[in-house]
């Protein structure tokens, strides 16, 4: 059956989130879904898999930095350097998990997207919130008091949990049905998916991920003094 709604898991602190982000809607509208906007917690999902963010490696942040330029660049998306990165993204997605009407919500993840990659505020920062969220229609104070109330912590908590549960390890991730897609650079293969058109074998997944599913993390060999 193919999928109706695409799961789109995001943080604030990646710059490919904000792309994806952008050219999201098109992407959606050409294949007749809807998109769920799920905030969670990027150092959560590297926690779980024990891994390092791309800003904690600085070769890897070198590489991605220029990535991202090219790709925005060739988008004619709005990119300006962060007032800070890596920053604190907590508010920013509280904010964004409270159960606001649809369209208030897509544009407060609109704007708090912006402020991060295109205006260079720091959204750590709850008057940041405050003015962001005025600036669009909503109530900026009312936003960023719910936002620091335990169940606001909460729901955050059990939205990165419970994508950890469903294999989520980066962001941004797209689910379609069972498929995960990650990064803006899945983009053509959810694509491929959605039309109905994905390339993959079945019969050859069975065959590859036998092996994967009884494969055993390699043993690195003790270091030589």
């Amino acid at each position: 059956m193919r999928p109706t709604s695409v799961r789109f898991s995001f943080d604030y602190i990646s710059p490919n989130a904000y792309v994806a982000w952008t050219q999201l809607p098109a992407l959606a509208e050409r294949h007749a879904v809807t998109i769920e906007p799920v905030p969670v917690l990027f150092a959560g999902l590297l926690e779980a898999s024990g891994r390092l963010g791309p800003a904690e490696i600085p070769v890897q942040m070198r590489w991605m930095w220029k990535n991202v330029l090219r790709k925005t660049a060739r988008l004619g998306v709005p990119f300006a350097p962060p007032a800070f990165h890596p920053f604190n993204p907590l508010l920013a997605l509280r904010a964004s998990s409270l159960p606001l009407p649809e369209r208030e919500r897509r544009r407060l993840i609109d704007a708090l997207f912006a402020a991060v990659w295109a205006r260079g505020l720091h959204v750590s920062e709850p008057d940041v919130v405050r003015q962001v969220a005025d600036e669009v229609g909503l109530n900026g104070a009312s936003i960023v008091e719910l936002a620091q109330q335990p169940e606001s912590k909460d729901r955050l908590r059990t939205q990165t949990a419970d994508a950890i549960a469903r294999n989520v390890f980066g962001v941004p991730s797209m689910e379609a049905g069972d498929e995960l897609f990650w990064g803006y650079d899945d983009f053509p293969h959810l694509e491929l998916y959605l039309s109905g058109k994905d390339p993959i074998d079945p019969a050859a997944w069975e065959a590859w991920s036998a092996p994967l599913r009884s494969s055993a993390v390699r043993e690195r060999p003790p270091r030589r003094s």
